[in-house]
């Protein structure tokens, strides 16, 4: 996920922008100096090939609104392969399928794998008009499984946003639940209550952020390409912004932090403000319950400051089969961040699921 942004006219929307920008400026001033040192420190990713892996398969599948999304599949090959158990990654807000690159290269070859792209991200389709909603996104995730994944079982991977894709999945489809769904993993992610989250920020600043959210969502499209333009001049504050609030480490991987800022740049504000509506109101604790018999993981870096620890000890505790995992310095991107732990634990989900 990301923070937010709205439709109502250029110069209003200009307005509540220079004041979240005047909430961050202390501390983006204070550290623009570090940014060249902060690149060229020993970058062991330097060379790593994101958004470049090859998929057995591509495929586009069309949801009931008519967009199109892209889907790419990676079957499993050779001895110790499991045919039955498919995995289906689902990202978050603001990113793309390229989220889990580390989890589809540690996996390759082991499980049949799908990846796709959300509505308004990556290189499925937008909408041209109306908002997203996530009960929306539970029938774009329905349509995949239909697609590509009719049979066998299933284990749901969902990072923030996809967390709660799956979330409303299970409050739209609990049959498809019940009779498919074989594990879960829900990472740095939350089943409500994120209009409480000061993302860091001094409670005062917190709560004047707040109002400017309903400004955000009336900006409308010819505002939102000015601000868009806008936002790739100042590359420089977006790639510290990701480093704050993506990342958990005092000295995250820089080829890391610009691949996930590439990918929160590539999502256009008129995107973004059609989806903070449902982020906003998203509420879907008593949804678990259509998940409490499904071997599950709940994982959360301890310094998550989109989706903080204390969402996922909430879901953790409403599931009885989940173990609540918490990954140390880790922030929102913790799956880039920390991909050895996060590629362990899901491992180990999927060993026990195979017998």
């Amino acid at each position: 996920m990301s923070p937010w942004v709205t439709r109502r006219g250029a110069g209003i929307v200009g307005a509540a922008l220079g004041v979240a920008a005047a909430t961050v400026a202390t501390g983006v001033a204070a550290e623009r100096y570090l940014l060249r040192r902060s690149r060229q420190v020993e970058d062991p990713y330097a060379d790593e090939p994101f958004g470049e892996l090859a998929a057995t398969s591509e495929h586009t599948v069309q949801t009931t609104s008519d967009l199109d999304l892209h889907v790419e599949v990676v079957e499993a090959t050779g001895a110790g392969t499991t045919d039955d158990l498919t995995i289906v990654f689902v990202h978050g807000f603001c990113l793309d399928m390229g989220t889990f690159h580390f989890q589809r290269t540690h996996f390759a070859g082991t499980y049949r794998m799908v990846f796709y792209d959300q509505p308004g991200h990556g290189r499925s389709g937008h909408l041209t008009d109306g908002d997203y909603s996530l009960d929306d996104l539970a029938g774009a995730l329905t349509t995949v499984i239909e697609q590509v994944a009719p049979t066998g079982r299933l284990v749901l991977v969902g990072h923030s946003m996809g967390g709660m894709t799956i979330m409303a999945l299970a409050e739209r489809q609990p049959k498809l639940i019940a009779k498919r769904v074989a594990g879960i993993a829900l990472i740095s992610t939350s089943a409500g209550q994120i209009h409480t989250v000061n993302f860091g920020m001094p409670q005062v600043v917190a709560q004047a952020r707040r109002p400017l959210l309903p400004v955000v969502r009336a900006a409308g499209p010819a505002a939102a390409g000015v601000i868009d333009r806008a936002r790739s001049v100042t590359s420089e504050v977006a790639w510290l912004l990701t480093r704050k609030y993506g990342f958990g480490t005092a000295q995250p991987s820089p080829a890391l932090v610009s691949y996930v800022e590439r990918m929160n740049s590539a999502t256009s504000l008129d995107v973004i403000a059609r989806y903070l509506g449902t982020i906003h109101h998203h509420d879907r604790l008593r949804a678990l319950r259509y998940l409490r018999d499904v071997p599950a993981v709940v994982l959360c870096g301890d310094r998550d400051l989109i989706t903080p620890l204390e969402h996922s000890t909430v879901i953790a505790a409403a599931l009885p089969a989940a173990r609540l995992e918490i990954i140390p310095d880790g922030g929102h991107v913790a799956i880039l961040e920390h991909a050895d732990v996060v590629n362990a634990i899901l491992a180990d989900l999927c060993t026990t699921l195979r017998g």
